[in-house]
Parts: structure tokens; sequence; C-alpha cells
């Protein structure tokens, strides 16, 4: 099933009711651990389409067609803030998104839901419509009916749970149940020649719960009538998930007055009058009242839950783990409850992730993994992160802070994904220390703003850029604090690549959509999709920095419609490779040409600042590119290349087996191999 963002729009009710107006809610801020494992094995196969799509380029030269198609790096960050650029009311979850989609349709009575994931044929909510069938000139669709699916199968609503977790969905893996599926095949007696076996398998095990199950519902447990055994709570919290706020499940028997915790929500007991037994109740755990989207933070299902109060199964997701550490997220309510509230209005990126439970993920990237002189953008802009960290969750000082790790579930070459990075925070460098949240975020003396862009400044480690970064105009000075940031950490950029950058982004203002559709391109190059990468993400970089500073940036300024757009930035970089003037890069602009050399003379000025000369390709000595081997790969020696002592770990120097001062990798014995 594939997770997406989803938008509801208002539908008139049985009953008179307030309309509502078109929603789009955003991804959830982390992910239960219960789904860890499947997402895990999402980014692998991503990994390996990746790797399908760079294998293409470098044979064909020539960008592969829809059957490879795969999401740009950052679009699921950028589409909540587009959406709000166009007056959008947009929501992003709190928990996982899907959940809180489905519980604002049922909750406010909307037309229905736009996506394109099955799990919403599952949850008895408002309709669901096809998003890969919409056609955008006509806005026609196709509705995908859950009740024409249970009539088909011979099942009521409310069996639909129980078939999702019998056949498999995120929480319960589809090889625990493979046996009783086959066995359901062979005694099914209406085999369909016109469905293929994965039909025919949910035609039996459909057939098997409308004609053995429910004989005995009410009366017997769900492990008295199925091959639980020991995954008994991880199916009843599989079963349980669908459950929105107020909804019931007759499959569920409990003593009366009973009452199921899963974490902070409450499945309540109440008499169902028409089997006239007790049955759980999802509940909000303190107002008793349905559930709006994000508004109940603690509220979630990967919680270990079993409908029978006797059994206390501990999810074993990462329990090891667990035990072995414990997160120490933000301590001060009113900090965290602004910090919630921008993440629901969609104003904030991963602050809100980082302090309530210190954990963070970044999905997979259009990166080469063969390339051994470009770095994986996790690795970029870990240093970064680590300062936004040691700023949010107040971590120590004098270089690496002994503050508290943050979980990072980053998807790059070599890293399996079995546990996550444990990353510490990184003390920055700021005259009179680290300002607090408070004076950040809730101050409005006079010169708060000016301390915000010093501490944005300062998590790049760029304050000795700040006068030279000042004097760019808008939108340009987020572009040129992140092309500084990224010369200075990858050695492997040249003169040429701070030309297309530059040219690019100059070109970009004011060019029609479709004079942008329609560039054509001599031929597609490796190199510079994985550099296009590197920027977007920088760009998603400067949201996390941007919002945890106080915002002392216009969120609009580093938008990627107004500073970069991926086509142009490849025939900029075709163009440059090619040592064209700044004159033919900037199409013959005037204004252009002038803004491109006082672009560049900044970027070049800070980056001397750091030690960090930027120059042409051609005149690289022969062993300056390539001459690294991978991050992750078995080899952990020093880097030759560029560093700053002290100021984070270089990019070379880090990988999921080193033995890193300011990031800790799970397990313990990898250190100690590395070491």
């Amino acid at each position: 099933m594939h997770r997406s963002e989803l938008q509801g729009a208002g539908r008139a009710p049985p009953e008179p009711a307030p309309r509502r107006d078109a929603r789009r809610c955003g991804r959830r801020h982390v992910l239960p651990q219960s789904k860890r494992g499947e997402w895990v094995k999402r980014r692998l196969k991503n990994n390996r389409e990746i790797a399908k799509i760079f294998h293409h380029i470098k044979s064909h030269r020539e960008q592969p067609g829809r059957n490879m198609f795969f999401i740009p790096s950052g679009l699921a960050v950028f589409t909540r803030f587009a959406l709000k650029a166009l007056g959008q009311e947009t929501l992003c979850s709190l928990q996982e998104a899907d959940y809180e989609v489905a519980s604002y349709g049922f909750q406010n009575n909307c037309l229905g839901i736009l996506g394109e994931d099955t799990d919403y044929l599952i949850y008895d909510t408002c309709p669901y419509f096809s998003i890969s069938e919409l056609s955008l000139d006509s806005l026609d669709t196709v509705m995908l009916c859950r009740e024409k699916l249970s009539q088909s199968l011979g099942l009521r609503l409310a069996d639909l749970p129980l078939l999702a977790c019998l056949l498999g969905n995120d929480v319960v893996p589809e090889g625990m149940f493979e046996s009783f599926r086959y066995k359901c095949l062979t005694s099914y007696a209406s085999v369909r020649e016109s469905c293929d076996r994965r039909g025919n398998v949910i035609l039996a095990v459909a057939d098997h719960i409308s004609k053995v199950l429910r004989l005995h519902q009410g009366e017997k447990k769900l492990e008295e009538m199925l091959p639980l055994g020991p995954n008994k709570a991880l199916f009843y919290k599989g079963v349980a998930s669908y459950l929105l706020p107020g909804q019931k499940s007759p499959w569920f028997i409990q003593k009366p007055k009973d009452v199921v915790t899963l974490d902070k929500q409450v499945l309540s007991m109440s008499s169902d009058p028409e089997s006239k037994q007790e049955v759980p109740m999802c509940m909000d755990p303190e107002s008793r009242q349905k559930l709006p989207v994000g508004t109940d933070p603690e509220c979630n299902l990967e919680a270990a839950m079993c409908a029978n109060t006797e059994v206390k199964q501990e999810d074993p997701v990462n329990m090891g783990l667990e035990a072995k550490h414990q997160v120490t997220v933000v301590s001060d309510p009113e900090i965290l409850k602004v910090a919630r509230a921008q993440h629901v209005r969609a104003e904030s990126y991963l602050v809100y992730s980082v302090m309530s439970s210190g954990e963070v993920e970044c999905s997979s990237s259009l990166e080469d993994a063969t390339d051994q002189a470009l770095p994986s953008q996790a690795f970029v802009y870990r240093p970064v992160r680590q300062r936004v960290y040691s700023l949010l969750l107040g971590g120590g000082g004098g270089g690496s802070s002994t503050g508290p790790a943050v979980k990072e579930w980053f998807v790059y070459s070599g890293n399996p994904l079995r546990q996550p990075d444990l990353v510490r925070p990184l003390q920055m460098n700021l005259p009179g220390g680290t300002p607090s949240l408070r004076q950040l975020w809730l101050s409005q003396e006079p010169g708060i703003q000016a301390q915000r862009l010093d501490t944005l400044l300062a998590c790049f480690d760029l304050s000795s850029s700040r006068e030279e970064l000042q004097a760019v105009e808008r939108p340009f000075q987020a572009l040129c604090c992140l092309l500084v940031y990224l010369f200075v950490q990858v050695d492997t950029l040249c003169l040429e690549d701070l030309h297309a950058f530059i040219a690019q982004a100059l070109c970009l203002q004011g060019k029609p959509a479709v004079e942008l559709a329609d560039l054509q391109l001599d031929h597609i190059d490796p190199r510079a999709v994985q550099l296009a990468t590197l920027l977007v993400r920088g760009l998603t970089t400067l949201v996390l920095v941007n919002g945890a500073c106080g915002s002392p940036w216009e969120m609009a300024d580093f938008m990627p419609w107004h500073l970069f757009d991926g086509k142009l930035f490849h025939q900029k970089y075709l163009q440059s490779e090619k040592g064209y003037t700044a004159e033919v890069l900037v199409e013959q602009n005037r204004s252009h040409v002038t803004r491109f050399h006082t672009l560049k003379s900044v970027v070049c000025k800070a980056c001397g600042k750091e030690n960090r000369p930027i120059v042409s390709r051609r005149h690289w000595r022969p062993h300056h590119a390539g001459r690294w081997g991978r991050q992750g790969s078995s080899s952990h020696g020093t880097s030759s290349g560029y560093s700053r002592s002290g100021h984070g770990q270089h990019w070379r120097d880090q990988g999921p087996a080193s033995a890193l001062q300011s990031c800790l990798p799970v397990p313990p014995e990898a250190s100690r191999r590395a070491g």
C-alpha cells in the first residue's frame, strides 16, 4: 500500500451540518514503530529503483521513461508550503497520516478522500476517490466503494479490518498468516478462473470469515479461532488501528467495565445493541470525545495492546534499542505547545519530531551509490542538524554535546536501516551562548530578529559571513548561505557547479512554467542529478533551521519555485561544463549578469574565509575526484580532504560504522569494530 498526502473536501451530510472546506493533511511527524519494518522494506526497495535509474542514465544519457518514475526529493516537504502559498488551509498530522485523514473525513462530513492508499477502503470513513484515475482536465475520477467491496466479498464493513490483517498490512506482516491463507484457499470451493492467485486468496479468506469465524463471533476470542500464537497482541493492534474515534469492533470480546489502554489512547468498553456484547470503542483519554485531526499528540496506535487485558506483550520492534536508549525530550510545556501548533499548521519541518520524540526520518533521495566523489545529503547536512538538536534539546557545550542523542532514520548508501543512527547535538559558536527557545520564538524585544539570524547562521557555522550574506537581496540570501555551506563541506564541487547553481536561480525568476517544461537537454548527466538532490535537500534543511530559530527569514525565500528548477539547472550545468560565459549562462540578461557576479563574489569570499578556494575543474589535480571511498564502505580512514577541525565531522569521516564523537551509531559493537 502506498502512503500519500491526502485531501478532503466538503459534502452535505444526511442531516444539516456545517460544510467543511477542502483541506490537505500532511505527513505524520514520526512513524509508529509498528510500521518501521515496512518503512525500511520500502526504502530499500526504493534504493534498488534509484540504482536502476542511474544505470539507465549512464547507459543511455537520457531521462528514463515513466516506468522508472521516482518522486523527487523533498516533494513531501514542499507540497504543504505550496498549498499554503496558494491559500489552501493545510494540516500536518501528529500520528500516521492515513489514520488522521480518515478521522478528519469521518468527523467533518467530508465529500471524500483523494489518495492512493488501499487502507482508505478499510477505514469506515467518508468515500474514497482514486488519485491515479484523476483527470486534471475534467476533474473526473473513480470512487472506490467499500460498501460494494464488502457486499461482493460477503462481509460487513466491520469485517474489513480483520480481512486486512489476515492478508497483511503495515502492522501485521504479510508472511505471518501465509499458511492460514493457504489452508483457506485449499478449502475454498468457489475458486474463480478469472481471478489470479492473489484474488482467489482474498476471496477465500473473506469466505472463511463469513462462513466460519462469524459462526463463533461473540462466543470465542480471535485467538481461539485463528492461529495467532505469540503474535496475538500485534494482531489485535492491527485490527484496532482501523478504529476511528467513537467506533467499535464486534470482533473484540471484553468483560464489562474493563478498559484497554493503548499508551495514552483508551479503548473503552460499551454495549453493542445488536450483538449484546461488550466491544472496544476508541475515545479521547481525557475528554472522552471524538478526536479531531492533530489534537492529541500522545494518542497513537503504535503502543502494544491486546483486547485481553490479561495479556501484556511489548512491541518487539526495536524493544532492545528502547531499553538501552531513552531520549529526554523538551520539558517546557509552553514551548512544546508552540512547536506542536506550528507543526499542525504546516509551518515547520522536523522541529516537533525532535522535541516530542527525539526521532526523525528522511526517505530515499536520488543519489548515485556508485559515485565516490559526491556525498549523501544525509552526511552533508548532519552537522547542521546536530546544531539544531543542540538548540532544541538544550545540549551541552564544548564541541560534541553530552546532551540526548536523536534517532535518525536517514536513507543513504550502505545503511541497512536495521537501527537508527544515534546523533548527538553539536554546540554552536555564538557570542554569549545559545539563546533559549523562549527568546527566539516568543520574544518581541528589539533586536530579536537579528539574534534569530545570528542563530541560523551559527547552525550552518557561517557566522563569519554574516555581513556578506546580509548584503544580498532577497530571495538570494538563503541560496548563498546554502551554497557557501555546500562548497565548504563538499570539496569536490567546482567553479562550474557554482556557475550553474547561480545562473539557474537567476534565470528562473519570471520564467513561465510552459517554457520550463519545453526545455530541451542535450543529454542527462548523473552528476547533475545528484547535485540537484543535494541542493533540494539543503532547502529542506533550511526549512528546519529557519523554524528552529524563530523564522528570521521568510519561508518563501527558500521555496524551490523561487530558487531552483531541476531541468533548468541541468541545462545550465551542461552549458557551464562546456565553458559558457556568464552572459550566455544568464541568457544575455544584463541585470542578471550583474547579479551573477555579485552572488558569485559573495560565495567565493565567504568560502575563502573558511580556507576553501573554489577553482575550475580544469585546474584540479588528477587525484582530486573520486579518490575517497564512498561512505558506508569498510574503510574509514582519516580523510585528506578539506575539513574544519572542531566544527563538526567532515562527511568523508561519517559512516554507519564509524566511531564518531558527535554521532554514535547503533549498535555499540559497530563502534568497537571501527575503533
